[in-house]
Formats: C-alpha cells, sequence, structure tokens
C-alpha cells in the first residue's frame, strides 16, 4: 500500500505510530496489518467512496452497511515460493479492516460496489429522510 507523507514531522510521527503498531503486533503473535487510503466525496443524494486495493480480489473483499456505518475488510494473500529467496519482500499481506461512520443515514439497500484496477468504488444513497428538500412557496 501507499504511504504519502507531506513533511518531516508527519514523515517522523508516521514512522512511530508504524514501529509501534509492528512491536505490538509481533507481541500478540498476529502478523503486521494493512491499512488503505480511500476517499469520501458528499453530494446532496449519496456518498461515493473510493479506495485503494491493488492486489486484492473481489472475492476477498466483504462490505457491509448497517445504518450509517460502513465496513472494509478482506485479506491480501501472498504469493509463496517456497524456492525463491527473497532479498526484499515489502509486498504487505494479511487481514485488513476499516469501519467509517457516515454523516447521515443511508439507504443500504441501494449500495452499488465495483472493483477496478485495484480501485474499490462504492455509491452509497443516502437515507430519503436525510436528503434536502425542496419546498415551494406559492404566492396568495
Amino acid at each position: 500500500m501507499a504511504l504519502y507523507l507531506t513533511n518531516p514531522y508527519t514523515r517522523m510521527m508516521a514512522h512511530r505510530r508504524m514501529f509501534n503498531r509492528m512491536m505490538n503486533d509481533e507481541s500478540s503473535g498476529e502478523g503486521a496489518r494493512v491499512a488503505f487510503p480511500l476517499d469520501v466525496k458528499d453530494s446532496d443524494e449519496a456518498y461515493e467512496i473510493t479506495a485503494m486495493l491493488p492486489g486484492v480480489a473481489a472475492d476477498d473483499l466483504s462490505i457491509q452497511v448497517v445504518a450509517d456505518t460502513l465496513t472494509i475488510q478482506g485479506e491480501l494473500k501472498a504469493e509463496n515460493d517456497e524456492q525463491a529467496n527473497y532479498l526484499l519482500r515489502e509486498r504487505p499481506v494479511g487481514r485488513f479492516m476499516r469501519t467509517l461512520r457516515l454523516p447521515e443515514p443511508v439507504d443500504s439497500a441501494k449500495v452499488d460496489a465495483s472493483l477496478k484496477d485495484g480501485i474499490l468504488t462504492l455509491h452509497i444513497p443516502k437515507a430519503e429522510e436525510a436528503r434536502p428538500k425542496t419546498i415551494k412557496v406559492n404566492v396568495k
């Protein structure tokens, strides 16, 4: 996964958090956690969420929308070549999960998801009661 940093202080803090996570994960017997970036666009009608998930197959993804909460989880699987002599192995492997609470209720029955070229796109319509209403004023 990509990690984008903007300044030296941010880079230092990100390295510290990553190191702490690695130490906690190793001590608990789990593998390193996989993180992924996402964008959330808000319109009057719906939310559009895009997430970078390179190397993840659609069959390895689970997406749930309950009330105003979105959960994306899955697994990045490693290609294990027992005869290979790796000099460097940096690609992330393992289970991942991200939960996001949306600001307004959504219509979970009409969620649309697609995965193309490692980009997951979700179209999540807002619930009817959360959509803006236009009220016409009658002149008397």
